[in-house]
């Protein structure tokens, strides 16, 4: 991609910022008002890309009903989290990325002119679209849906793009496509906007592991939670080098649980979230859980839960 075509694109959409609807809208939140922003674009546009560029300002704290990927493109800023009621900084470089309700308040350091690119995605095509794809890991896929459970969370995501990683460049050319629109922009950034989620995906899941101190038996059930829609005691023994018949006895031992009750107890989790938390259809769900057959899934979940999902979501 040209350096100029790129330019040309963060101009554009710096503009463009300064013309979308970012009113700050009175929301109830527990015992006190606070401030939301709703979808700034038009309706249709399923997926934004924006430009903000500051060189130095305070907003008030806030939230959004979207989810949010900014990338600090050049300079850094504060981000203050009003439920851990702390302050970090987000330098060059690095990503901080919220759920829909998830609230923060962003100040730009007074003496550094700072660019943030923005990738926007409204909750149901989030949920429809990309959700599935991105949930093998456990702590991801709970970050993602916690609004599910949680509806205003203060949760995000902050850590450093990797120089050899395809976000920034995936991320340079959602902002082209997104300057530059055309009858099928929405169609191409769905598709370049699955890839950059799941580079972050795989980074977030790096970034964890680095940081988790874990015993081999939380490996495992980490393993079984990335791959339970294809996993197999078989492929657990061969991953980590062990017998399957050791593989299955230091789960029982360390776990009280077999593989199979692990595997079935993740499954199911994970099929409640997706029935709470998005529109997609029960047949979608039980493919996105690895059953070969909604019947499958069914009898499945009857048993888990003695309701039926469809008998589960007249409860929601």
């Amino acid at each position: 991609m040209g350096q100029e075509v790129l330019c040309a694109a963060v101009e554009k959409l710096r503009k463009e910022f300064l013309e979308w609807d970012w009113t700050y809208h009175n929301c109830p939140c527990e015992n006190q008002e606070e401030k939301m922003f709703y979808w700034p674009g038009a309706p249709e546009d399923e997926i934004m890309v924006v430009v903000h560029q500051s060189g130095g300002r305070q907003e008030l704290f806030h939230r959004h009903d979207y989810f949010y990927f900014n990338y600090t493109y050049q300079g850094e800023y504060d981000s203050i989290s009003f439920k851990y009621d702390n302050r970090i900084t987000i330098r060059e470089g690095e990503l901080y990325a919220g759920q829909p309700f998830a609230g923060h308040a962003l100040c730009v350091h007074d003496d550094r002119e700072t660019t943030i690119i923005g990738v926007l995605i409204q909750k149901d095509t989030f949920c429809r679209a990309f959700l599935p794809m991105l949930s093998a890991n456990t702590k991801l896929f709970h970050f993602l849906l916690d609004p599910a459970t949680n509806e205003f969370s203060d949760e995000f995501i902050h850590f450093k793009i990797e120089d050899d990683c395809n976000i920034r460049a995936l991320l340079e050319m959602m902002a082209v496509e997104y300057a530059n629109r055309r009858e099928d922009s929405q169609a191409v950034l769905k598709s370049l906007a699955l890839s950059f989620l799941i580079q972050i995906a795989r980074q977030y899941v790096q970034e964890n592991r680095e940081n988790a101190k874990e015993n081999l038996s939380e490996k495992i059930v980490q393993y079984i939670g990335e791959h339970f829609d294809t996993v197999s005691l078989k492929e657990i023994a061969k991953n980590f080098s062990y017998h399957p018949n050791y593989i299955s006895t230091l789960l029982h031992r360390e776990t009280g649980k077999s593989f199979t009750e692990i595997l079935l107890e993740l499954r199911m989790e994970r099929a409640v979230i997706l029935l709470e938390g998005t529109r997609m259809p029960i047949e979608e769900i039980s493919t996105a859980l690895g059953y070969s057959n909604s019947s499958n899934f069914y009898k499945a979940f009857r048993d888990y839960y003695h309701v039926s999902p469809r008998e589960y979501l007249k409860t929601i």
